[in-house]
């Protein structure tokens, strides 16, 4: 006879086979809905560089890049049942001046901007006032996904973050482009970033990547008055 104790670990052993069975089954089903996000529009709307410290009590200054950009995106098809939600960042990217040859990065990159778009079924995780939350609540009545989760439209948008580099000069920088990335994090499964190429239903972000522009040159202040008295 089994004793309590052995009947009790064969249930438990076998509801977690169960439970992982269902998990993988539930992680698979993302590899077959459609992800097909597009990019409308990424383009910088006003660019400055500035010197600063890096903190309060430095006596060094650095250059630091303020990057403004304007955003329309369709990332709508990345919510699925399983969705949990999407970490959206853009970032600033630049050749270095050494490459890859001298032993430094081929390619400085920076986030500039980030954002947390939850599923309806997440909402609550969200840091959210008591009136957006309502809002979420009535825009997703009765729908499994909203439809309007996950498109972007942004215009003039001040940065989360300046950018520097190790170097502390970021001026007159040339062939600077934004790119914006996504990273799918489900219920269930593995985090997902946008793929390099097509994978079974999944398409490449198409359209992440802005014209290249330059970081302009710090504005010098005025040397001395012109003029003279009378």
């Amino acid at each position: 006879m089994y004793s309590s104790i052995v009947r009790l670990q064969n249930t438990f052993g076998f509801f977690t086979t169960v439970a992982f069975a269902v998990a993988c089954i539930i992680a698979a089903s993302d590899l077959f809905s459609a992800r097909t996000p597009s990019v409308g529009v990424l383009k910088t709307t006003n660019v400055q560089v500035v010197r600063g410290r890096p903190h309060y009590y430095s006596s060094k200054k650095e250059e630091y890049a303020i990057i403004r950009f304007s955003l329309d995106a369709d990332l709508s098809s990345l919510f699925t049942w399983n969705t949990k939600q999407v970490f959206v960042y853009v970032t600033a990217e630049w050749p270095s001046a050494g490459g890859s040859g001298s032993g430094q990065n081929a390619t400085n990159q920076a986030v500039i901007w980030d954002s947390i778009i939850t599923s309806p079924s997440a909402d609550h995780l969200a840091n959210l006032g008591p009136v957006a939350m309502r809002k979420l609540r009535r825009s997703a009545a009765g729908k499994s996904i909203d439809p309007s989760r996950g498109r972007l439209s942004i215009n003039n948008q001040r940065p989360k973050y300046q950018i520097t580099h190790p170097s502390s000069k970021v001026a007159n920088q040339e062939d600077v482009v934004l790119r914006l990335h996504y990273n799918v994090q489900p219920w269930v499964g593995i985090l997902t970033w946008n793929p390099d190429e097509d994978f079974l239903k999944w398409k490449t972000l198409k359209g992440n990547l802005s014209r290249k522009f330059a970081l302009p040159g710090l504005k010098k202040k005025d040397e001395g008055k012109t003029g003279t008295r009378s």
